[in-house]
């Protein structure tokens, strides 16, 4: 689904990535994991095509996206969703509103349509219809979160992309938000990418993970092969060792 080859990035004198790929199969729930400063965020934003790509190639649907029509581009971006770390709901709109603003953008449906699509999906994240109303002031953390998985999924992506989705929530509410991510792509048949340094998702919900340091890629593989692999930063990063 993704392939990321020979990416090399540097700001200045400080070299983020030095020549790293990775390849993201279809139906995994895929990891980009590092601590901070390590080029994780910068690498994903370059795949939504945030940031440009210095040197390497980045290919999604087996599109280079550094040389895409117009046609494809629009394709790759109606395929995925993202959710950003802080949710971005946009205060001026309810939930609902919120939901449903990419279908109002991206296509021509009626509003009673795009409201029970809406609706639809604010029941996939496991949320109340009487939230529909709400504005993202009246809502919780964790809600803000589920509010914001459910506009990514608007579109009936087959990519989601999710930057540190348990982060700032207490731990019941992140094992409930990790299940629900499983729950999601067995369900919908996604591909997941998901950016974090929760030591719980890394080990109960990623198929496999890249590491990222010193701007390469220390480890690709799953939570066993880190665990059999004698290496300090990947044991300091897990909290393998004291």
């Amino acid at each position: 689904m993704i392939e990321v080859e020979n990416l090399s990035t540097v700001f200045g004198h400080n070299v983020v990535h030095e020549n790293i790929s990775l390849s993201i199969k279809k139906g995994e729930i895929y990891g980009i994991l590092g601590g901070s400063g390590s080029g994780k965020t910068t690498l994903l934003r370059q795949i939504i095509m945030l940031d440009a790509i210095q040197k390497g190639d980045i290919s999604i649907f087996d599109l280079d996206i550094k040389h895409l029509k117009r046609k494809e581009r629009d394709f790759i971006k109606q395929n995925w969703g993202v959710l950003f770390q802080f949710g971005a709901l946009f205060s001026s709109l309810n939930v609902v509103e919120n939901i449903g603003i990419m279908l109002k953008e991206r296509s021509d449906l009626p509003k009673e349509i795009i409201e029970d699509i809406a609706y639809t999906k604010l029941q996939m994240v496991g949320l109340s219809p009487k939230v529909g109303t709400l504005y993202p002031e009246e809502l919780s953390g964790g809600m803000k979160k589920r509010v914001a998985l459910a506009r990514s999924l608007a579109l009936d992506p087959k990519i989601l992309f999710l930057d540190e989705p348990t982060s700032g929530l207490d731990p019941a509410s992140a094992k409930g938000f990790d299940s629900l991510i499983v729950k999601l792509r067995d369900m919908l048949d996604l591909t997941v990418v998901v950016i974090t340094h929760d030591l719980n998702t890394i080990q109960n919900v990623l198929d496999r993970f890249s590491i990222l340091g010193d701007g390469k890629i220390i480890l690709t593989g799953t939570y066993e092969d880190a665990l059999n692999l004698d290496n300090a930063t990947i044991k300091k990063f897990l909290k393998l060792e004291e």
